[in-house]
């Protein structure tokens, strides 16, 4: 790997799935250009060997194709939170577009299993768009499509504790096997296609490290915090964002995600399962609820 020449550029680098791409690609020996709206947002990973900052600017075409001048690779990501899923598309494109007039060699972008399967999820079908553009620019590029990120139950999803329960309330339904990756490890996953696009075959990859009912998640989470799991359902009706609606729903008629743990472990041998995921985390500290008494 450390015969990679040029650098590899790395758009949204302070993100997620950006910083976990360049530590992978750093630990491997190969220079990173870690594209940033603001330079100093990527502190993080600017200390890491052979990794500098640059700006870029998804608003500003020139500048982004000046980004990406002279890179022998590029990741790229895109997101919906900011704009919505119309702006994810205007972004996405402009990426592409940018990628093509600076005639990057090889493109890695990651998007979201089942983009490709007419989800009906908003962000998903905005994805989808900057997939069919990225392939119509004639960009040599692979995509790489995580299911269900591990993250999400210790961040946005994660479970309250009750006494001595820990429970995990979520519209998901019951017994039904939900695909996980974590986003440290998609990131490993992309810095290995940055590195060796073959490795892909047909150009796209549904990437996805264990496959868990919501109720082996809750217990997982409630034993690593030495607590009893309980997974209470909540229905999918009452999530007020309508895309996340869609996306629950979705996912309640499998099979939805389809990705491929055989694959990606050849991508990634050391992707993680669930607990693994688990056990890399800092032990949060015990949670109060409205079942205990103020100290």
């Amino acid at each position: 790997m450390t015969s990679q020449r040029g650098e590899v550029g790395v758009l949204g680098a302070n993100g997620q799935q950006g910083s976990a791409v360049v530590r992978a690609l750093a630990a491997a020996g190969v220079p990173v250009r870690a594209l940033v709206h603001r330079p100093e947002a990527a502190a993080a990973v600017q200390g890491l060997p052979g990794v500098r900052a640059a700006h870029a600017d998804t608003d500003d075409p020139g500048g982004l194709r000046e980004a990406f001048a002279g890179l022998s690779a590029l990741f790229a990501v895109t997101v919906f939170a900011a704009r919505g899923p119309a702006g994810e598309v205007v972004q996405g494109r402009a990426v592409v577009d940018a990628a093509a007039a600076a005639r990057v060699p090889h493109l890695v972008y990651s998007s979201v299993g089942g983009a490709e399967r007419r989800s009906g999820v908003p962000h998903f079908e905005s994805k989808w768009a900057v997939e069919e553009h990225l392939r119509a620019s004639g960009v040599p590029a692979v995509v790489v499509r995580p299911v269900f990120f591990m993250e999400n139950f210790v961040q946005s999803m994660a479970p309250v504790q009750e006494g001595e329960d820990l429970v995990l309330r979520a519209p998901l339904l019951p017994r039904v096997p939900l695909q996980l990756i974590s986003a440290v490890d998609v990131g490993a996953v992309c810095a290995a296609l940055l590195l060796r696009p073959g490795l892909a075959g047909a150009g796209a990859v549904e990437v996805a490290g264990d496959e868990l009912t919501a109720e082996q998640v809750a217990e997982h989470l409630g034993r690593r915090r030495g607590l009893r799991g309980r997974f209470e359902p909540t229905p999918v009706e009452a999530v007020d964002d309508d895309d996340f609606r869609a996306m629950f729903g979705w996912l309640g008629h499998p099979p939805a995600y389809q990705g491929d743990l055989l694959l990606t472990r050849r991508l990634h041998p050391g992707v993680r399962d669930f607990p693994a995921f688990l056990a890399s985390q800092q032990q949060p500290p015990p949670t109060r609820t409205h079942l205990e008494e103020p100290a």
